[in-house]
């Protein structure tokens, strides 16, 4: 009689990391169980076993199996960013749309101690969190006036909207230096990397996290991060990338979403994954019958991949064999939840201040207009004095009202995705904005997905720029 089918977990509360990760590895040589593996191992021996096949040989999917969930607090958003650029990991943050921030908790860099900019860089965030405060005051007095009760709504669940949607337009006025915590769940080997890249960056800060969190860690899995150390790599791509000489035209314009180059077979590769999945054929013979297919015919075959029976359905995964490109230029609010959307290739551009600030409707409506940009004109100003000493700790005093470039390469899937959770009524109207206009340009060249994308039907980016904001751009 075969043995007896078993499923069941091994206690992480009686196994370190490294045990368990072992415990994985030698089933692969091993006829005995899970249990019975992980009953002859101990500390000792399992450290022996990582020291000889993770690091001496490079077997390092074995470190995938060492998990940790690793809290991090009081940092600055601008780290945060830091840490959640590794995808293989995940991330839960202090959120700037359901928390509210008081006038110190913004972090101070290293670079900047007995330097004489240091007091300038104090009494801005200073000034950043004070307009924030007021600019709360203003906007939910000016909504308690203006705003209509929901049916049935009542005093505290009308105080917490009101209170929800000023939360929302004046996170445009935290800069990064605000500070956060951060929940990371995490394997030993996306660790190893994770750590080294906080080594390798240029602020102090993102450095002493780096090495905090190796120490942390090493508790559980000493050996797996025993060489997490800086990638000089990566330092010397920035340096050669950084020397190039570039003349920009500033009359030059640009759109502030461009989908870049467009592949006009890209729905036709992969409805032939799809058939090369199904049938026994070559890519290239698949390739070339879903191309003497009628037009109707490719689009109900398409309908069939891309309408899900309900939001919980995820969509089969030949849809990544369609890659598309976005250049956007958004507001670092907005970027701050496009960053969390890991499954795609994210090229952002160092924070600053020179590609202008938006500024949302509600602050403009309560009044508080000119105390924003006043406030927003002093962030640019300091930003360049910092800039001239340190453009990377300049970065700290940036809002997230302003502006930023990020590159970002997605597959179909992913896109599906975004477009469908950023679109909602519930996302921010920043990234709504964002995501509706992806979505306007990839139905503009691919019309046969339009209504397949998953977006919000009621809203557009046009409608939401009218809604929602004043200006997008103030340079």
């Amino acid at each position: 009689m075969p043995p007896k089918r078993q499923v069941y977990l091994l206690d992480t509360q009686q196994l370190p990391p490294e045990t368990i990760a072992v415990t994985f590895a030698k089933t692969s040589r091993s006829p005995e169980s899970f249990r019975e593996i992980a009953a002859e191992l101990t500390a000792a021996s399992s450290a022996e076993f990582n020291e000889k096949w993770v690091v001496g040989y490079g077997h390092s999917s074995v470190a995938e199996h060492a998990v940790l969930h690793i809290a991090v607090e009081n940092i600055s958003r601008l780290a945060v960013e830091n840490i959640e650029s590794n995808r293989l990991a995940s991330y839960t943050e202090k959120s700037t749309r359901f928390q509210t921030w008081e006038d110190d908790a913004f972090h101070v860099p290293a670079e900047l101690a007995s330097h004489p900019l240091l007091d300038l860089f104090t009494s801005t965030c200073v000034m950043l969190f004070s307009t924030y405060h007021s600019c709360l005051q203003a906007v939910i007095a000016h909504l308690r006036d203006v705003a209509l009760r929901q049916e049935n709504e009542n005093e505290a669940q009308f105080n917490r909207r009101v209170r929800s949607q000023a939360i929302d337009v004046c996170r445009f006025l935290l800069p990064s230096a605000s500070l956060a915590n951060v929940g990371i769940t995490i394997n030993a080997r996306a660790l190893e990397h994770a750590v080294g890249k906080l080594l390798t960056s240029p602020l102090i800060e993102a450095q002493q996290i780096g090495a905090e969190i190796r120490d942390a860690a090493s508790a559980s899995i000493p050996t797996l991060l025993k060489y997490a150390n800086a990638i000089p790599y990566l330092q010397h791509v920035c340096e050669q990338f950084s020397a190039v000489s570039v003349e920009k035209d500033a009359s030059a314009k640009s759109d502030w979403c461009q989908l870049i180059d467009p592949n006009p077979d890209v729905l036709e590769r992969i409805l032939a994954a799809e058939l090369y999945r199904e049938k026994n054929i070559a890519y290239a013979q698949s390739y070339e019958l879903i191309r003497t297919l009628s037009e109707n015919h490719k689009s109900t075959l398409l309908r069939c991949l891309l309408e899900m029976p309900d939001r919980h359905t995820i969509p089969s995964r030949e849809l990544e064999y369609a890659f598309f490109t976005f250049d956007l230029l958004i507001d670092q609010g907005a970027y701050f939840e496009v960053k969390r959307h890991r499954m795609m290739t994210q090229t952002p551009q160092r924070l600053s201040t020179r590609c202008g600030y938006a500024v949302p409707a509600l602050i403009t409506e309560a009044g508080m207009n000119n105390a924003y940009r006043a406030a927003m004109e002093e962030a640019r100003v300091v930003y360049e004095q910092l800039a001239s000493y340190d453009p990377e700790v300049a970065a700290y005093i940036v809002p997230n009202g302003f502006n930023r470039r990020v590159l970002l390469h997605l597959n179909l899937r992913s896109l599906v995705h975004f477009i469908h959770l950023r679109s909602a009524s519930n996302a921010h109207f920043s990234v709504r904005r964002a995501a509706q206009r992806m979505a306007e340009e990839i139905s503009a060249h691919f019309p046969e997905l339009a209504s397949l994308l998953g977006r919000n039907e009621n809203e557009t980016s046009k409608g939401i720029e009218s809604a929602y904001f004043s200006s997008t751009c103030v340079r």
